[in-house]
């Protein structure tokens, strides 16, 4: 399969918006996220915003999967940071390669920097794939607080 990875846009919205819905309500994440932070993203991945960059797995004109990256920097590693927050293949069209292609070309795109993802430890083939890639396991305790 010729798979293209490519930039998210606004032709894009619903059916990313479908598969985080899917993603978002799967063992592979935590959270359950809501309607209105889907649309923030993807909002945020389609406008530009210096923080977000989204991008859609492509083949015969059909979306089978997507991606968003989130930029900072990594005072503990000295160099920028691209967090994979979301990476998300559609059932059917898992284990084709596209998470490999995936991670390929952001690599090619991203030097000298830092990459960084989540997982959960019961989603035993996307963390496969991702040491496959290179990525180790760290040995740390995140935490986080929401202030609103």
């Amino acid at each position: 399969m010729n798979t293209t990875i490519r930039p998210m846009n606004e032709s894009d919205r619903e059916s990313v918006l479908e598969m985080m819905r899917i993603f978002y309500a799967s063992p592979a994440v935590l959270s359950n996220g809501s309607e209105e932070i889907f649309q923030s993203d993807v909002e945020n991945c389609v406008n530009n915003c210096p923080f977000l960059e989204g991008y859609v797995f492509e083949a015969d004109d059909k979306i089978l999967g997507y991606a968003m990256l989130a930029k900072s920097f990594s005072t503990e590693f000295g160099k920028p940071c691209i967090w994979i927050e979301d990476l998300y293949i559609k059932e059917d069209y898992r284990g084709l390669g596209i998470g490999s292609q995936f991670f390929a070309c952001i690599e090619e795109k991203y030097k000298n920097v830092i990459f960084r993802l989540e997982a959960e430890e019961e989603n035993g083939r996307a963390v496969r794939v991702y040491k496959k890639c290179g990525y180790e396991v760290l040995p740390y305790l995140e935490m986080k607080k929401i202030n609103e």
